[in-house]
């Protein structure tokens, strides 16, 4: 809690209490003297801040902490009764008494107190009702701010752990077909480790954050789709087009990357043939189509169980990051493996 806001609470507070105070004096003085009155004034606001403040500030934060609301409406019941019995005492003895309205007799003054007990009853409620309700409407508050944020940490720590899975699995895939092609190739390899150095760049210096510009996490597909069309070579055909209108749009880092993981790594080639991966992205409105297609084999599957982030990791970051904002579907059909995404793209970067 901040300390100018702990600063209005206490003027709030000392200017309900001085108000109180100068009411119960204004009402008073019209029935007795005026200093009798202040005293009158002051004992009731003094008690009853001290058994409301007590109420408020410890019991009632105790009770909604370990969610005893019964035992708290017991002890508001008990405190309204001792601030009522200090009220007959005071109307009693600082009104009564001194105007010989009491019999000598102490146990005479029975039917007083009790009157004035009685009568002091609503007082009392409405005093401790009307701070109890203003305090817990602000314990409310703030247990609900500390809710939301406790989520919003729990949501940032499950996208910061599924974003961290992602990126040592691209950089191993890279830097494996890298050792492959020195072997073969150093012109090719050298190529693709200035690939490597985008793509290790675009990582380290911009997937920091919650959301990024479209065509930067374009031109990293682009760069990761070409390393992989180079590593395959002709024993694969690869199709994509990659399409964006909005500069402006942006979209959750690497959110895109298990589907073309996926599509390659499981890319099937029946013998005889060559197989594909067709890939299309698209940016229209502010939304993103994005579609993947790959020929597909129940064998190839089941011989690739190892590795991977697979299509829970995605499910679960667009669950969290684009609730209701997204349209998933996978199918696969005729040995081909279909995977269409639609999109609601933001517009301003939310940190």
């Amino acid at each position: 809690m901040t300390k100018p806001f702990v600063l209005k609470e206490y003027i709030f507070t000392f200017i309900f209490w001085l108000v109180l105070t100068i009411v119960l004096w204004c009402n008073f003085q019209t029935e007795t003297d005026k200093y009798l009155a202040i005293v009158q004034a002051i004992i009731i606001s003094v008690s009853s801040f001290t058994f409301t403040h007590f109420l408020t500030s410890k019991l009632l934060p105790k009770a909604l902490r370990e969610k005893k609301m019964k035992q708290f409406l017991v002890q508001t019941v008990m405190v309204i009764f001792i601030l009522s019995a200090i009220f007959s005492v005071i109307f009693t003895y600082l009104e009564a008494a001194p105007k010989h309205q009491l019999p000598p007799d102490f146990k005479d003054h029975l039917p007083f107190l009790w009157r004035g007990f009685y009568m002091s009853l609503p007082a009392s409620f409405l005093i401790n009702g009307s701070a109890c309700g203003i305090k817990f409407y602000k314990e409310h508050g703030r247990i609900e701010r500390d809710h939301i944020l406790l989520q919003q940490a729990h949501l940032e720590n499950q996208l910061k752990l599924l974003q961290d899975q992602i990126n040592p699995h691209v950089v191993f895939n890279i830097l494996n077909h890298i050792h492959i092609l020195m072997k073969r190739d150093t012109e090719l390899a050298d190529f693709l480790l200035m690939k490597f150095s985008d793509i290790l760049r675009y990582q380290l210096y911009h997937c920091n954050q919650n959301l990024v510009p479209l065509d930067k996490e374009i031109e990293y597909l682009q760069n990761l789709i070409e390393v992989e069309k180079l590593r395959w070579g002709n024993e694969l055909n690869v199709q994509s087009t990659l399409e964006i209108s909005n500069n402006k749009a942006f979209i959750a880092p690497l959110l895109l990357i298990p589907f073309i993981e996926n599509a390659f790594k499981y890319v099937c080639r029946l013998p005889g043939q060559i197989g594909y991966v067709k890939i299309f992205c698209k940016e229209e409105n502010s939304n993103l189509f994005f579609y993947i297609e790959n020929s597909y084999s129940d064998i190839a599957i089941h011989k690739k169980k190892d590795g991977g982030i697979g299509l829970q990791n995605v499910q679960k970051r667009l669950k969290l990051q684009y609730p209701e904002a997204y349209d998933l579907k996978i199918e696969t059909d005729n040995l081909v493996y279909k995977v269409n995404l639609t999109l609601k793209l933001s517009e301003k970067n939310e940190q």
